[in-house]
Parts: C-alpha cells; structure tokens; sequence
C-alpha cells in the first residue's frame, strides 16, 4: 500500500483568470547537508505539458531505448542524441532552476542575519552581498569551509548542541575568516554578523518554532518561488503539480503565497502533491532535473535555464 501524500496547498476554489499549470520535480537534494562534495547543486524543474503531451514524449524516449533516469539516460550508447531531442522538445516548455548549494548558504547568511528575515525573493543588493561574500570566502580556503559548517550547525534545528555551544564555534569561526568577510560585508554589517545577542536572538525564534522564519537550509522553497514568478510573468497564476515534498507544508507554501502577492493577488495558486509514478509530466521533469544536474553545462540546456538561477557568476 502507499502511504498518504503529505503536504501541499490545493486552491479551495476554481483559479479565476488566466493561468499556467506546470509540474515539477529536482534533483540533487541531501537534506540539509549542504555541504556534501559529491552534490554540490540542486535542481528543480519544472514543464507546462499537458498530460498527453508528456505521455507521448516518454513514450518516444522508450521506443528509441532511452531509460527515464538521468544517469542511464545519459551513460547510454546514444546518450548525446537522446538529450538534443530531450531539450528540443522541451524548449520553450520548461525550466531548470539551478541552486549552488554553497552560494544557497551564503544568501542565508545574509538574510537571515545580516536582514528580517522573509519568505520573499532576495533584493538584488542582498544577492550581490552573498555573490561577493562567496568570492571572499573561497579564496580564503579551509577557514570557508568551516565558517559555512558554523553557519549550518548554528541554524539546524533538530539534533543540535547547546545554543551557546554554537554560538561560540560561529563567532570563532567568523574570527578566523578574518578582514577577507569584513572588507566585502563593511565594518557595519560584519560586527552585526558576530554580535552573540542579535545572534542568541535569532536562535531562540528558532527554537520556538517561529514559523516567521523560512526554514533556513531548505533551498526548495526559493526554488519554487522563482519557477512560479517565471511562468507568472506578472500576468498569470500558476498551479504548481509537484512531486510529493516534505518540505513543502500546507504553512510554508501559504507564507510564501502571502510572500509573492502583489496587491493581495499571489501569482502562486496553490500546489497539489502527486506520486511521479502516476503522472508523466512530474516524470519529465525528474529526468530533466537529473540531466540538468550531470550536465549543467550542456549547451543544449542553455535555453531552458531559468535567469535566476542561485549561480555565483549570477550572482
């Protein structure tokens, strides 16, 4: 028996006005480790095929010997054929949203400490905080890489050291980082970055589950909120058909409708959770999904990229 699909937020009326239905499904996910080497990037995608358009489109991947999963699909003996016909076909019907794990951080970083936290989009000065913050870090080397660990340690709330513990190992890790940070962020920002009561504050909103607060390592939701603003494209409403997500609760969804409105219309018109077994739109946007993670650079795959994407050269 299969168990009940969890989460969601179908619209509990007809959708008035136009609107687009697309379905989606990513890859690469690896809870909130972020950090992983071996998964460095998540994608999320997303088509606007009819059923029977998806159903016909698998059904001529199959008879030309292709498998629907990513990796098969694109170790086969016609793997480059098969993939210019893929993205052909889906050219001007879908979107790949690609999300650098590590770049995903750093815009936590900056949102959530260094501004009020929201479920909105991040401004543009926001994000090319977090791009030049990034270039700084990487060159610093080992130091990064444990600054960031700091960072996720400090914001994950299940299974986590004292508050204080954590506190203490972000605040030396910031130290170590040293005037790198300090040079991109300002004098300003980077002591509120180590102030411990604006940091201690931060912790116990979490740890009273204030739902204000949009799940800190979860890149999932952002994704999403792009994928809808792009298929909106201010003039539609958009109703998601999304492979089944833990992270996508009835809550978070309704936070970032609110999140999205523009004069108390949202372009999001609700999310409904289906099996991807049974609906072969939500299985073309797996295999795309898994493709556009192997082969990000494929030039084929170019159109289909969405232009705002969680790239550092983006950023």
């Amino acid at each position: 028996m299969r168990t009940p699909l969890q989460g969601g937020l179908p619209p509990v009326e007809a959708v008035a006005g136009p609107v687009v239905e697309i379905a989606c499904d990513e890859s690469g996910f690896s809870g909130t480790n972020l950090l992983d080497p071996t998964t460095p990037m998540i994608t999320h995608a997303s088509v606007d095929l009819s059923a029977d358009e998806a159903a016909g489109l698998i059904a001529e991947l199959r008879s030309s010997d292709h498998e629907l999963k990513s990796g098969p699909f694109l170790r086969g003996p016609r793997a480059a054929e098969g993939l210019r016909f893929l993205l052909t076909a889906l050219r001007g019907r879908a979107l790949v949203h690609l999300i650098d794990k590590e770049f995903f951080l750093v815009t936590r970083i900056v949102d959530l400490l260094l501004a009020e936290p929201s479920y909105a989009r991040l401004t543009p000065d926001q994000r090319a905080v977090a791009a030049d913050l990034l270039r700084a870090g990487r060159e610093a080397g080992e130091v990064w890489t444990e600054f960031l660990a700091a960072f996720a340690g400090l914001v994950r709330v299940k299974r986590r050291p004292p508050a204080g513990q954590v506190i203490e190992q972000f605040q030396r890790a910031g130290d170590a980082l040293g005037d790198r940070a300090r040079d991109v962020l300002g004098d300003g920002a980077w002591d509120a970055l180590g102030d411990a009561g604006r940091i201690r504050d931060f912790v116990t909103r979490l740890d009273r589950d204030d739902r204000s607060i949009p799940p800190p390592l979860e890149p999932l939701l952002p994704a999403l909120a792009e994928t809808v603003l792009f298929w909106s494209d201010g003039r539609r409403r958009v109703l998601v058909t999304h492979d089944e997500q833990s992270a996508l609760t009835a809550d978070r969804l309704t936070r970032l409708q609110q999140a999205l409105a523009v004069d108390g219309v949202s372009p999001l018109a609700g999310l409904v959770m289906v099996d991807s077994r049974d609906d072969p739109r939500v299985q073309l946007a797996d295999l795309l999904a898994g493709v556009a993670r192997r082969s990000p650079r494929s030039d084929d795959l170019r159109p289909l990229i969405s232009p705002t994407s969680l790239l550092p050269q983006l950023g």
